[in-house]
């Protein structure tokens, strides 16, 4: 049986605001019923806000009502289309045989453009092994020379929240560790999508960042000034002349 979005949340909630059986409400929210009197009283799910299943369209009030009259009643579950393949998964990511062959391409996407993704979150998201995402690392995966990065979520391999939220969790990780990012890493660790539309920007070395506005072409190159001396000043005749004069 599907389990209604928060279903903890959704287990405070009727506890609070109905007067349906500790059987009924487990039963709904696919948890023990000892767990939903411990929320009666007071020892489970301290703190949690309580979530309305009538008002975000999981539960129809007539189901309440039934179930208040009947305790041998099941409440139904309406069909919410946006609940549907987001509960957790446990163990292993099945990935059908026609699309198997396109995880080495999604590994090397992830591991050239997300680079700060634990091996283990890597095999998470396309259901492969660690030996497999380390010899792509290394370059030395059997068929390296014919893989073409390609985005996992594009093959179909895992959804963009995912993804997302895989990206989101190493940017944390790094923050806790106290390591310090490049600003291309940083730039990564925003979605995908943000992360696609970027274009590469060429960036100077930080030894040389003030010398970003300084620049210097051939034709800027002055020349040398000519040595200048006193008689540069004066146009005096030349000594032979001085002599003719004074023979006339």
């Amino acid at each position: 049986m599907s389990k209604p979005l928060m279903a903890k949340a959704t287990a405070v909630w009727l506890v609070d605001n109905t007067t349906l059986s500790f059987k009924q409400i487990a039963d709904f929210c696919g948890m023990h019923e000892l767990e939903v009197q411990g929320i009666a009283d007071g020892d489970v799910a301290v703190g949690v806000k309580g979530f309305d299943p009538v008002g975000s369209n999981q539960l129809d009030e007539s189901e309440i009502v039934k179930g208040q009259k009947d305790p041998a009643y099941k409440l139904k579950l309406k069909r919410n289309p946006a609940a549907e393949g987001e509960e957790k998964r446990r163990g292993p990511r099945y990935t059908p045989l026609s699309k198997r062959q396109d995880r080495p391409a999604a590994i090397l996407w992830l591991v050239k453009f997300h680079p700060e993704l634990a091996d283990a979150q890597i095999a998470k998201l396309v259901g492969t092994t660690k030996p497999t995402i380390a010899s792509i690392r290394d370059r030395t995966h059997w068929n390296i020379q014919n893989i073409t990065p390609i985005d996992p979520v594009a093959l179909g391999l895992c959804r963009q929240t995912e993804l997302d939220a895989a990206v989101q969790k190493a940017a944390k990780k790094h923050a806790a560790g106290g390591d310090v990012m490049t600003d291309d890493e940083r730039r990564k660790l925003v979605s995908t999508e943000a992360s696609l539309a970027m274009g590469d920007e060429p960036r100077l070395p930080s030894s040389l960042g003030g010398l970003d506005n300084f620049s210097l072409r051939r034709d800027e190159v002055k020349k040398p000034e000519p040595t200048l001396d006193a008689d540069s000043f004066f146009n005096l005749p030349d000594a032979d002349d001085e002599d003719e004069d004074d023979e006339h």
